[in-house]
């Protein structure tokens, strides 16, 4: 008797558990949280994380593409989720409940390649500390950062490496156009001090007083306003940059309904409030509060971005600005 019943399913053994291998460019101290309720609402699956900066996990995805690794990308900046789609890199799949989402925050084709989950906005990080010892003005627009007075006092980050910076570039290019895009940047390379290969670094460096002003992105000014760091949180007045980050299942994987799970998931209220937590905007309607140092309606502070621009001419983009300003990139 015991003997037939060991041979059931589930007596006394643990069931075998699903691994999904997700590759990831959310913040290190986001993955954790998501990770623990998705897990929670699904034992019988267990994800692993590859995470590095938004060109990294893409580059390595396109590297990747004749023998691919990851069964989902899970926070990865929505243009480049459209270079894979562009390479049919990626399931069409409509996730349960994704019709309750905001329209314009996943992909257009039907079903969806791709499913927004939050998005991304540039913000200065102002040391108010070395501010005052160096006499330099809190400036309130992108075009204040070209000013003299700021000479290496800025760290921004690089836009091959970080979504984050290549948001920047992108909306600098489309607000101004590209021929007085590329002279803005011309004018503020002048007055950088160094471009990092992470879109959290230069606001750290801003807070930790290694230079006066940081371009970063909403969530980490916020955050390190709320670790007390001494700095103000500037949303340029002119726009800001963004991009979504988003969930999709790679065409490739060989365990579509675990990775079908998982997408369900990222697009239910439960995740999105997860989400709410660390950004001002996320995609399901009636569900973002307000991140307490970020000043305004970010959402109505967004520049206009023409995704498909955006992501069409990326490498355009990046060859140029590394033919004008690489040599300021921090060493790896």
């Amino acid at each position: 008797m015991l003997a037939a019943a060991a041979l059931l399913p589930g007596f006394g053994f643990a069931q075998a558990k699903t691994e999904l291998l997700v590759y990831t460019a959310l913040e290190a101290d986001q993955i954790k949280a998501y990770q623990e309720a998705f897990q929670k609402d699904h034992p019988e699956i267990e994800l692993k994380f590859v995470r590095d900066s938004t060109g990294i996990v893409t580059a390595k995805l396109l590297a990747e593409k004749a023998q691919p690794r990851a069964d989902v990308v899970w926070g990865l900046a929505a243009t480049s989720l459209m270079l894979l789609d562009k390479e049919k890199m990626l399931m069409p799949y409509a996730p349960k409940g994704v019709e309750a989402l905001k329209p314009h925050m996943y992909d257009s084709n039907r079903p969806p390649h791709w499913v927004g989950m939050d998005l991304w906005s540039s913000a200065m990080c102002f040391n108010t500390v070395e501010a005052g010892k160096k006499n330099l003005p809190k400036p309130t627009s992108w075009a204040d950062l070209t000013n003299p007075v700021y000479k290496g006092q800025i760290t921004m980050p690089h836009p091959a490496s970080s979504g984050t910076g290549y948001l920047m570039v992108s909306a600098w290019l489309q607000m101004m156009g590209e021929q007085k895009g590329w002279e803005y940047m011309d004018a503020l390379h002048q007055n950088i001090g160094v471009y990092t290969h992470s879109g959290s670094k230069p606001c750290k460096q801003a807070g930790a007083g290694e230079y006066a002003l940081g371009l970063s992105f909403e969530y980490r000014a916020n955050k390190t306003k709320k670790e007390g760091a001494p700095i103000d949180i500037v949303l340029p007045r002119e726009g800001l940059g963004w991009d979504m980050e988003a969930t999709a299942i790679l065409a490739a994987t060989k365990k579509p309904e675990a990775a079908k799970v998982l997408a369900d998931w990222a697009a239910s209220r439960t995740a999105n409030e997860l989400y709410a937590k660390n950004f001002a905007v996320v995609a399901r309607p009636g569900v973002q509060g307000k991140l307490e140092f970020i000043e305004g309606d970010v959402e109505k502070q967004l520049a206009r971005n023409d995704f498909a621009w955006a992501a069409a001419n990326r490498e355009r983009i990046l060859t140029e600005w590394s033919r004008r300003y690489e040599g300021k990139a921090e060493k790896r």
